[in-house]
């Protein structure tokens, strides 16, 4: 989905997830992130900034590659732990206090992605890839089987 990486208060960069991970998890009901002009489908229903996903209902399963800036990247974890069915989008960051809180107290499962994403930019050319590698994080049974079986390299782990 979309990750805005800020990099000064002035400036900030909008990257889009590679359609080929959205299409290895299967299909999703609710994308709360989605660009303003999404380069594909990320989900049936797709909030933007516009639409203040944080604010709508959430339903069945969602994708969430939140803003990561703070506090929305939290707020938006957080709404997901609530929501309990989806799968997650983000760096990995095992160390940070919301990894500490909530992923590992709510989540279903894990997913260390074997390489670093190239994420693409609004205009469909993909980016360098980031300086940390990612991880998928399932919210619900059906989400961590998802994670287990399906192609995307990495190293699948249970959590709870």
């Amino acid at each position: 989905m979309n990750t805005r990486f800020e990099r000064s208060a002035c400036a900030t960069d909008e990257w889009y997830t590679p359609k080929e991970i959205i299409d290895a998890l299967g299909k999703f009901d609710l994308d709360p992130c989605a660009p303003v002009k999404p380069l594909w489908q990320t989900a049936t229903r797709m909030y933007n900034k516009n639409d203040d996903g944080l604010s709508k209902e959430w339903f069945g399963r969602v994708w969430l590659n939140p803003p990561y800036s703070r506090p929305l990247i939290e707020q938006f974890i957080k709404r997901m732990a609530e929501h309990g069915n989806g799968i997650a989008l983000l760096f990995n960051r095992c160390d940070s206090k919301m990894f500490q809180d909530i992923i590992f107290e709510k989540a279903t499962a894990m997913k260390f992605l074997r390489n670093r994403i190239r994420f693409f930019r609004p205009d469909g050319t993909r980016g360098d890839s980031p300086g940390c590698g990612s991880i998928l994080i399932a919210f619900g049974e059906n989400n961590a089987e998802i994670l287990r079986t399906c192609d995307i390299a990495g190293k699948y782990v249970r959590i709870n």
